[in-house]
């Protein structure tokens, strides 16, 4: 059988009956410590409950002592269910990327020493938020065979794109995800846009988007998929 990264297009159907069968790898990259938290920890508290074999690698390219704890109190909660899961923080400048863009591209290429991704999730290309950006322009420069799901993050700085993919959260796992988020970044509850409303708000907006049963979902863009 193909490795799953050895395709350069996999349906979501054919990746769930693989990860449920035999496991696989989720990489997970986020410019900062609560990206992957806010733009797909539902879908990851989801798809883990199916996926026990599955091993996660999380990304965090900018962090400090106290952020970076705040991540592994954080991921430890959202990758419970999976068989095993790793935390890599990095200190690279918050809001400099663009310039930063060699330094952090060496990076990009020691990630291809992980086991071959058969998910990657990441931001999305058109994110105006320059350190996002970078971020999601080195992960289809570096895994070019790959299923990638680009999530998004509602900011000061607006352009939600229109997503093509989605994935249901029910009530509880909603909850459970807010409440992860409120409870691990105490550094972040004094800012405007850090709250329970957003965080429900947009999940509920994009629920009624893809006529979710559960009424929320999480949104994405995915560039390539077969179906």
């Amino acid at each position: 059988m193909a490795g799953l990264g050895q395709l350069s297009v996999i349906s979501f159907p054919e990746l769930d009956t693989r990860m449920r069968a035999e496991g696989g790898h989720i990489l997970c990259l986020g410019a900062h410590c609560d990206d992957i938290d806010i733009g797909a920890g539902g879908a990851l508290l989801s798809w883990l409950k199916n996926w026990p074999k599955a091993h996660v690698t999380w990304v965090a390219f900018t962090s400090n002592k106290q952020r970076a704890a705040e991540l592994r109190t954080s991921a430890s909660h959202f990758l419970a269910d999976a068989q095993s899961f790793e935390v890599l923080t990095q200190e690279f400048r918050n809001g400099f990327f663009p310039t930063d863009l060699e330094s952090i591209k060496r990076y990009f290429e020691t990630l291809k020493q992980l086991p071959d991704p058969s998910l990657i999730l990441t931001h999305q290309r058109n994110d105006r938020h320059q350190d996002h950006r970078v971020v999601s322009e080195l992960t289809w420069n570096t895994f070019r065979n790959h299923l990638v799901l680009e999530y998004e993050i509602a900011k000061f700085d607006g352009e939600l794109e229109l997503p093509n993919a989605f994935v249901a959260l029910s009530e509880d796992v909603m909850s459970r995800k807010i409440d992860i988020l409120i409870q691990s970044y105490k550094s972040q509850l004094d800012k405007q846009w850090f709250d329970e409303e957003l965080f429900r708000g947009l999940a509920r907006l994009r629920g009624v988007e893809s006529a979710s049963p559960t009424r929320f979902a999480e949104a994405f863009v995915a560039r390539k998929i077969l179906l």
